[in-house]
């Protein structure tokens, strides 16, 4: 089931089921500065012609390498439209996956304790495995999940990304001595390996964002195949939690409000 230049390829519909190079765009991916100075100036960003939220609880986790902060335009503009947002607390994203996740179940349990409600949560890129992750385990404490670029039906992603992620498993395996052989893939045998296999819940909505210009992953692994699920931006992979239009998407979709899979530019 490799990738495939001219046809969308089925997969399962949630166990990542293979690993390969793929030819994406990364010359483009320096132009995520341009979309975060747009944001800047787009009425999304302040709250213009958005519905806003009622204080439910949002919990934003970053991608492989990244730490809480990278997210912080997203943290402070869902504050300002009326949600409650936490941070993943799961300090820099290259650890364990077990361990990892753990830490964010903690984080999501404070954020369900403090507001008394079913919390959302938001994963950018690896960040979005652990999200869906999250929600197969935990489905009575998460309303919905929202991933941007995530390739959870597979990791076929530029050599470059391939390599770090590799990289990073080996160092998790060589300082962890209880950490699985296939620590960190979606063979290992752990919680949160096993968890990437299980059904999704029916009760959490699920909104998977991608682009056809992401530089650093193959797009076509970031859908679901469900019109009512997936959305379309214009953009690039490093862009997309600086993005207007992916933005204005999450703010719908927050609300429980239907939203078009039309591209729209950032």
């Amino acid at each position: 089931m490799r990738p495939d230049a001219h046809s969308w390829i089925p997969a399962p519909p949630f166990l990542p089921h293979g690993e390969w190079p793929h030819p994406t765009p990364i010359f483009s991916e320096p132009l995520f500065l341009l979309e975060s100075m747009a944001l800047r100036f787009s009425p999304t960003y302040y709250g213009a012609n958005i519905p806003h939220g009622n204080g439910a609880a949002v919990v934003v986790i970053p991608g492989l390498l990244l730490m809480d902060f990278v997210l912080f335009e997203l943290y402070a503009w869902l504050r300002r439209i009326g949600y409650r947002p936490y941070y993943s607390g799961i300090g820099i994203a290259a650890d364990c996956p077990n361990q990892l996740s753990r830490d964010l179940d903690a984080t999501i349990d404070r954020a369900y304790a403090d507001t008394g409600r079913r919390v959302h949560v938001i994963g950018y890129s690896l960040g979005g495995v652990f999200a869906r992750s999250a929600a197969v385990r935990r489905p009575n404490r998460i309303s919905s999940v929202i991933t941007l670029g995530t390739p959870y039906r597979g990791l076929v992603v530029h050599r470059l990304l391939l390599g770090v992620s590799e990289t990073v498993r080996e160092a998790i395996r060589s300082t962890n001595v209880t950490a699985w052989n296939e620590c960190g893939t979606s063979r290992c045998q752990c919680s949160f390996g096993r968890s990437l296999g299980r059904r999704w819940p029916e009760t959490v909505r699920q909104t998977a964002v991608y682009s056809k210009s992401d530089g650093l992953v193959d797009w076509r692994y970031c859908l679901s195949g469900k019109p009512g699920v997936d959305i379309e931006v214009v953009g690039t992979h490093l862009g997309l939690p600086f993005n207007a239009s992916v933005f204005a998407h999450i703010a719908k979709r927050l609300a429980g409000h239907a939203t078009t899979s039309t591209p729209t530019a950032s």
